[in-house]
């Protein structure tokens, strides 16, 4: 009986504080720091970061609130909140969506994640010297390595693995309390050493200097799905983290401070890199070519003159790194983690179990194909590729379109009203504007973000 308690009772977080870390740490990630400042750059700076803001109040605080209220409501896992606001009918299968999103993410992000942790240990081990070829090299061998890559991503999961069977308040939220605010120091001493660079004007003013002539529709789609996949929509961890908020916790207010902590460390990460670039003269690219080969030339050559703090500097930025993957990385495993225990009925380090090893083998396949084994490729992808693709461009995207439909046209709109207002007790002043959003203007924009991308529109 006390079993059965155990695992019915709902966890929840301790804090208001750390529940929006917690939550935050989930939407920062590592497309925070690769794509978001190099988008900006590309297309018109400030305008750019106008337009995105305009798309984040548009699509992603409304796209988030649905899943708050979603978990909320029905204080479960993904896949089983779907079905209880649906009465079981097929609209669960998008719950299910969510779960195997977030579970599929979980294995090659991991990758991705144990990369940033090899860096953190070569900068300390002083591996990060030489030319750009040089770099380019080391990249490339360890990329192609079949087994150190594994090393780190076992490594790294571990760790996500540690801090999920601790729970919702001594595991995630803890971990949280402490990455978070360490995470922007470190962005903060990172961006006034930047800053502080000869020629690093030039790229202040490549990011911040408002170009407003290159803003055209594609701009606009651009951001729209900047906006949407830098909040982790539709990937199931921000309903299962809304699954743990109590009925006080006021909806509205946590969407708008997830989504500006999410926009300023994406403005930071621009500040961090360009004027570094700049200041050698660098013009950066995106993904992780960016991370990996052009940033660690960025800090040998623009701190040349002084190599103890280009030592810093890297190790700092690494570190920064990891801890953005790591906290995106645990809100990704507590998806899978919650359902697993609920709907299996087992114990939340046995759930833990099967999704870290799970990860593992994902993560072994997808490593793999990128080197020893680049015949798992389909279509001319490779494995991780596709895996980067299928989640991407169309789970998330489907996903987040039919819970807009869900939230606008199919659950009760008392529903919708009383866990907006938290049952009557706040105003609600904005609720019309946000019924309509989610009802209108939210599916058309994910609708256009998944046309455009397929090049339809």
């Amino acid at each position: 009986m006390k079993k059965i308690m155990a695992q019915t009772e709902r966890a929840s977080f301790g804090s208001k504080i750390g529940m929006v870390l917690a939550t935050a740490g989930g939407a920062v990630g590592l497309g925070n720091v690769w794509r978001f400042p190099y988008m900006t750059g590309e297309n018109g700076g400030a305008a750019f970061i106008i337009v995105y803001i305009g798309c984040v109040l548009l699509l992603g605080i409304p796209c988030m609130i649905n899943e708050f209220i979603i978990g909320r409501h029905a204080a479960s896992n993904t896949a089983r909140a779907y079905s209880k606001l649906s009465g079981g009918k097929a609209w669960k299968w998008v719950g299910m969506l969510g779960v195997l999103t977030g579970f599929l993410i979980t294995g090659y992000y991991a990758v991705v994640s144990g990369w940033c942790l090899e860096y953190v240990i070569a900068s300390l081990t002083g591996q990060l010297h030489g030319s750009p070829d040089y770099f380019k090299a080391f990249f490339s061998d360890f990329e192609t390595n079949p087994w150190e890559p594994m090393v780190c991503t076992l490594a790294i999961l571990l760790i996500t693995h540690f801090v999920i069977i601790h729970g919702v308040r001594n595991g995630i939220e803890r971990a949280s309390k402490i990455m978070m605010p360490t995470l922007f120091i470190l962005l903060l001493v990172i961006v006034v050493a930047s800053c502080m660079l000869p020629g690093a004007m030039k790229g202040i003013d490549f990011l911040f200097k408002p170009d407003f002539s290159k803003v055209d529709s594609g701009v606009f789609l651009g951001a729209l799905g900047q906006s949407f996949y830098s909040l982790s929509i539709a990937m199931g961890c921000i309903c299962t983290y809304a699954s743990y908020y109590t009925r006080q916790t006021n909806l509205v207010n946590t969407a708008a401070q997830t989504c500006t902590i999410d926009t300023v460390v994406a403005i930071l990460a621009g500040l961090m890199i360009f004027p570094a670039a700049f200041s050698i003269g660098v013009n950066p690219d995106s993904g992780p070519s960016l991370i990996f080969i052009t940033l660690p030339n960025v800090f040998e050559k623009a701190f040349a003159g002084a190599p103890i703090l280009g030592f810093v500097i890297s190790f700092a930025f690494y570190a920064l790194l990891a801890m953005a993957a790591l906290t995106s990385l645990i809100s990704l495993h507590e998806v899978s983690t919650a359902f697993f225990q609920e709907e299996l009925h087992i114990s939340r380090k046995s759930a833990a179990t099967i999704v870290t090893a799970s990860a593992v083998v994902i993560g072994f396949f997808c490593s793999m194909s990128l080197g020893q084994w680049s015949f798992l490729e389909i279509g001319g992808k490779e494995l991780f590729d596709i895996f980067d693709f299928v989640t991407g461009q169309i789970f998330l995207p489907v996903g987040g379109f039919l819970t807009c439909i869900f939230v606008g046209w199919f659950i009760p709109k008392k529903i919708i009203k009383d866990e907006f207002t938290n049952w009557g007790t706040l105003k609600g002043r904005l609720f019309g504007v946000y019924f309509f959003l989610v009802r209108i203007v939210c599916p058309l924009c994910i609708l256009a973000i998944f046309l455009h991308q397929f090049g339809l529109i």
